[in-house]
């Protein structure tokens, strides 16, 4: 699924915090959004999200205005932070409530979940916990998790490998590699060069809401990244 952004702006006030004349996003790629606090990228995601009403401009997912329709949320995933959670529900509740909405049966929900049991390393499922009492890093997973039920074709994530210890990290790596090989369209924001340069095709640089570099995946532009970065 194809992404276009044009003419946005997001302003508060008198502040303008996101301002990009134009952006486009095409289908099958992972394109990481970075930069540093304040940049504009949670902003960014919560507009293509229609979470938040543009100042200025818009947002098409797949040739759809989305705040002119809801028709894109068929087959789109997303997780933003934990308050996309609902925490007082155990992740068992939580998945099947998601994939009540995708009109999931019990045992697709139970075939899907299979496929996480090395991600989610015995610390998620069948812990009697509710989500609110699980550690920040669990609570990450179950959110990318639930974002992935009904198999989205364009995924949005924010800050995925924030809270998560290294070996998942590596496990998420993983994962987004195998969602790429199902040609799924992937919107990935970190302020982890590393991160984004080992998952995303390319990569887009935000600061103070504006792109200041929006660049292929390659060794040249990778070296560029962290000398932006180091000054």
């Amino acid at each position: 699924m194809s992404v276009v952004i044009q003419d946005l702006k997001k302003a508060y006030g008198q502040k303008l915090v996101l301002d990009i004349p134009t952006l486009s996003i095409q289908e099958g790629e992972i394109v990481g959004i970075v930069g540093n606090n304040g940049a504009g990228k949670t902003t960014l995601f919560s507009l293509i999200l229609d979470l938040i009403k543009s100042t200025k401009g818009t947002v098409e997912s797949n040739g759809i205005i989305v705040h002119e329709s809801e028709d894109w949320k068929k087959y789109t995933g997303s997780f933003l932070s934990e308050s996309f959670l609902i925490d007082f529900l155990s992740p068992e509740e939580y998945f099947g409530f998601i994939s009540s909405l995708h009109n999931w049966n019990d045992q697709d929900l139970k075939n899907f979940l299979a496929q996480f049991e090395d991600f989610f390393q015995g610390e998620v499922l069948q812990q009697k916990k509710y989500i609110r009492d699980l550690s920040k890093g669990n609570q990450k997973k179950v959110g990318i998790v639930g974002a992935l039920i009904g198999d989205p074709k364009l995924i949005i994530l924010d800050e995925p490998f924030a809270n998560l210890d290294p070996s998942t990290q590596s496990r998420l790596k993983k994962l987004i590699e195998q969602l790429d090989n199902d040609g799924k369209t992937i919107l990935i924001s970190s302020h982890d060069i590393n991160h984004i340069a080992e998952v995303c095709t390319r990569i887009v640089v935000l600061d103070h809401g504006k792109v200041i570099k929006d660049l292929e995946k390659n060794e040249a532009t990778i070296s560029e990244l962290k000398s932006y970065f180091a000054v």
